[in-house]
């Protein structure tokens, strides 16, 4: 496959230099924090640049991490959707640790090396990104924090044995709803007084500049070896890309390299938890309301007032009320489309996979399969879909006990 090269995306796709995509994104920090976020672009921004960087990288993600990651054909998901669409699932769930998030967290412990820091704290949600965060710190002998909100812990306590056997600390958030949105605001808080000598791994496309720039970057390795992938199979681009979108690191990682493709229909998909109406949601852009939180601007879940309002997703890593600047971009330039799937939908197209597939997705991957079901009835004859499959479900096996009969 080919390898990890710097970037070469036209100026629409690269923010400017305070970070915005369009109107979204900047950074809105304490004082205390700028330099140290100043420091972090200039170094990226060098590195991203350096062949050696890319050589290390390459490395370790094929060398450690498994890449690159298959293209699967789901021939029995096309039979049960009418057999007028060809679709792939794009394998992540067979990256080392489960899920695509390891992309990102290799990279940023290589920067923070670069940077001279020894100590790495991170937030996590589904649990994901801290176990790929403490693999990654496992791996290269850094001390590792990971915040988690306590309900997460809860119903991710697979995920937080798994960190705290490769040596990390896990704290447990209590305060707000005890999800990711806590975890995070824990996290900044720490690094607010640590800065000096710890390096924050933000887990998705969120945050101050140049957080979602570096995160994206890291994972559009998803994008780059589905358009080899995909051309080496069918000798053509998809007609139709999804993934779902929390804060939106899997989603923008696939899209990204496909950006100027404007035959390529790019679809994100929210959680709509318990229905819009119910207000038990996490249905960010499907809502659109731009407001400024965890240190960037871009569509949040808020009240007429502005204060942030309560997300909800049977999927902890969907489970956050904001989403990632370079999406909001997307939206309002229309360059792709956002729908929103409920728990329960989520759940029946896990099902349907696992019975069609013998794969068992992770419940946010799920909802991704669960719009698909949606979309195929009116996609033309011959479609060539491909479906990012973020994770796997391993996670997920205590939450589903609670929901689904077998």
């Amino acid at each position: 496959m080919t390898p990890v090269t710097p970037p070469t995306a036209p100026a629409a796709q690269r923010p400017d230099s305070s970070g915005h995509f369009g109107p979204f994104g900047g950074r809105y920090v304490p004082e205390t924090l700028m330099q140290t976020l100043l420091d972090l672009d200039q170094e990226y921004r060098s590195v991203w640049q350096d062949e050696s960087f890319h050589r290390e990288l390459d490395e370790l993600l094929r060398e450690y991490a498994g890449r690159p990651t298959p293209l699967t054909r789901a021939r029995r998901t096309e039979e049960f959707l009418g057999g007028h669409l060809r679709v792939y699932f794009k394998r992540e769930d067979l990256l080392h640790t489960g899920a695509h998030k390891l992309n990102n967290t290799l990279g940023q412990v290589l920067l923070a090396r670069r940077l001279g820091k020894k100590r790495i704290i991170a937030e996590t949600g589904a649990g994901q990104h801290g176990v790929a965060t403490a693999t990654a710190c496992a791996l290269f002998g850094l001390q590792c924090t990971v915040y988690m909100g306590k309900e997460d812990t809860e119903r991710q306590a697979l995920n937080v044995f798994r960190m705290k056997l490769m040596g990390a600390e896990v704290v447990p958030v209590t305060s707000g709803t005890a999800t990711l949105k806590d975890a995070t605001n824990e996290a900044m808080r720490e690094w607010l007084s640590t800065c000096g000598e710890t390096h924050y791994i933000i887990g998705s496309c969120v945050g101050p500049h140049p957080f979602p720039m570096m995160v994206r970057d890291f994972q559009t390795v998803i994008g780059n070896e589905t358009r080899e992938q995909i051309l080496a199979k069918e000798n053509r681009l998809p007609t139709d890309i999804l993934a779902c979108v929390g804060g939106g690191s899997n989603s923008l990682g696939m899209f990204h390299p496909f950006f100027n493709d404007a035959a390529v229909r790019l679809h994100g998909v929210e959680a709509e938890g318990k229905g819009i109406a119910s207000g038990q949601h996490a249905a960010t852009i499907t809502t659109a309301k731009v407001g400024i939180f965890q240190g960037s601007k871009s569509y949040v879940l808020q009240t007429p007032d502005g204060q942030i309002t309560p997300a909800h997703s049977i999927s902890a890593g969907l489970d956050y009320p904001g989403v990632g600047p370079e999406h909001s971009y997307y939206h309002q330039s229309g360059r792709a489309t956002y729908t929103s799937i409920t728990d329960e939908e989520a759940l029946a197209a896990l099902r349907k996979t696992a019975e069609l597939e013998g794969i068992l997705p992770a419940l946010e991957t799920a909802h991704a399969i669960a719009q698909l079901h949606k979309l195929a009835p009116g996609l033309p004859q011959d479609s060539l879909v491909v479906v990012c499959m973020s994770g796997r479900g391993d996670k997920d096996v205590f939450s589903l006990m609670k929901h689904v009969e077998v």
